[in-house]
């Protein structure tokens, strides 16, 4: 074990720390590009277009977890389920995520980026069929645990194969077209899921998977992997196609050949490897902020919006939309600024917000149950959830996926993608199954607990989270790996 560590911390200094002081001298610049990307500016079609049809996957991702919403009323009495059997139908989805989380990054690793989220498709294909015909509740749930398998696979192996192709001075914003995409599809499961039948909307579902699978076909698969791989002349030919036919990408590609054959001296990293000093900083910072994401109460929250609404004394119905509707803007901002402003500010205004938005929607509960000032109840109680929500996807919602995606060396990206996705998925389970047991034992006390945890997760962003922006995947790993 020693000689690992002293073998990793040597090759890395020697063969990165180079390239890093050179890396940060272009960020110094006012361009903060290398020679490739001005060369090749204006001439991204391809990443945009690869971007387009990888977050196809994202959008999959959303239908499969807005599809419950909308639809409990009919399948429940189209197929003459008991409110448990329904119970398990919903909740399925997240165990189904929690296998995909454990298997993305392996099959990332072996089959590649591109055939990872063919193989999500798959199963999310054959979910949504398996709902379409389901005449009975295990039918319907073996298709649900199917397309939640499809969604562990594509929330990890999406941001990954777009922060791979991405330049890196749209590698934010482009990673973060994922949640948008993942909050829009949610939103519009919502919204037409109340005008047309549940088997009709679970038809729906397969049309990203279709866009996904027949543009698969027409982009390259990730740089990266190819390089790990040994696919050097198939390496040359992505990241030339990526970057443009007459740009120059023999920096980059040097850059990354010299990381891939530093981290090739290495082991194969397995999962107690992870625990290593020279990689323990990474999977604290990815695997902390998807801990802070989750258990910060987004899924409790999210999941029960009509019943936090509704015990407020506020219209549901125009209470959701509204929040629908400001989750899909603020993402979107989100995605126009993070390569600007940076992850880590982001992280911090995110979370300060989610700690108000607790606060505010804890006073106006402990209004309610001390019958104080009942005029203002329901104003505090969507004012609060609706800050909450807005900070949210102002940057805990998306950023630290892009932070995943960013941070851990290509040696156990896998490994450590897995895991850091399998803890998000953990955490949203834990918390939305929670969430109606901590509201009997204390509506107000709820929030505050959720605002606790909040208060920790600035913490821990001020103090352990490095600021990403401007640095390739190779200066970041090493900067935080070396």
């Amino acid at each position: 074990m020693a000689i690992k560590e002293e073998h990793g911390n040597d090759g890395l200094n020697e063969n990165i720390r180079e390239p890093l002081m050179q890396g940060e001298k272009d960020i110094a610049d006012e361009g903060g590009g290398s020679g490739a990307e001005k060369s090749s500016k204006g001439k991204l079609c391809m990443v945009y277009f690869s971007t387009f049809v990888a977050v196809c996957g994202s959008y999959s991702f959303g239908s499969c977890a807005g599809y419950s919403s909308p639809t409990q009323d009919a399948i429940r009495e189209d197929l003459s389920l008991s409110l448990s059997e329904y119970s398990v139908f919903g909740s399925i989805l997240t165990f189904g995520a929690m296998i995909g989380a454990i298997t993305s990054g392996p099959i990332a690793d072996f089959i590649g980026r591109k055939g990872a989220m063919r193989v999500s498709s798959g199963f999310c294909v054959a979910g949504w069929l398996a709902i379409y015909f389901a005449e009975g509740a295990i039918p319907l749930d073996l298709g649900r645990l199917a397309t939640g398998y499809g969604m562990g696979v594509f929330s990890y192996v999406v941001p990954v194969f777009i922060a791979e192709i991405a330049p890196k001075n749209l590698r934010g914003a482009l990673t973060a077209v994922n949640q948008l995409m993942i909050c829009t599809a949610v939103s519009v499961a919502f919204i037409i899921g109340t005008v047309i039948t549940w088997r009709a909307l679970a038809l729906t579902g397969l049309v990203p998977c279709a866009i996904l699978l027949f543009g698969l076909f027409f982009i390259p698969e990730s740089p990266r992997w190819l390089a790990k791989t040994g696919k050097g002349k198939e390496f040359e030919v992505a990241l030339q196609k990526l970057r443009g036919k007459d740009a120059d990408i023999s920096e980059e590609a040097s850059e990354i050949q010299d990381y891939i054959e530093t981290l090739e001296r290495l082991p194969k990293a397995k999962l107690l490897d992870l625990f290593q000093r020279r990689y323990l900083r990474s999977v604290i910072i990815g695997v902390g902020l998807m801990v802070f994401q989750q258990f910060g109460g987004i899924n409790g929250i999210c999941f029960y919006t009509s019943y936090i609404f509704e015990s407020a004394g506020f219209s549901a119905s125009i209470g959701t939309i509204i929040y629908a509707i400001l989750q899909v803007i603020v993402t979107a901002l989100n995605a126009a600024v993070i390569d600007r402003a940076g992850r880590k500010p982001l992280l911090l205004v995110s979370a300060t917000g989610l700690v108000m938005g607790c606060l505010l929607t804890g006073v106006s509960f402990f209004l309610k149950v001390h019958e104080l000032a009942l005029s203002s109840v329901p104003a505090l109680a969507v004012t609060g959830i609706l800050v909450y929500i807005c900070s949210f996807s102002a940057g805990m919602g998306a950023v630290p996926w892009v932070v995943m995606s960013e941070i851990f060396p290509i040696n156990i990206k896998g490994a450590a993608g897995s895991l850091a996705t399998l803890v998000n998925w953990f955490g949203a389970w834990a918390v939305s199954y929670t969430f109606n047991y901590l509201m009997t034992w204390s509506s107000y006390g709820t929030f505050l607990l959720y605002a606790a945890i909040n208060a920790l997760g600035i913490l821990f962003v001020a103090t352990v989270v490095p600021e990403t922006k401007g640095r390739t995947l190779e200066q970041i790993q090493a900067a935080i790996n070396g």
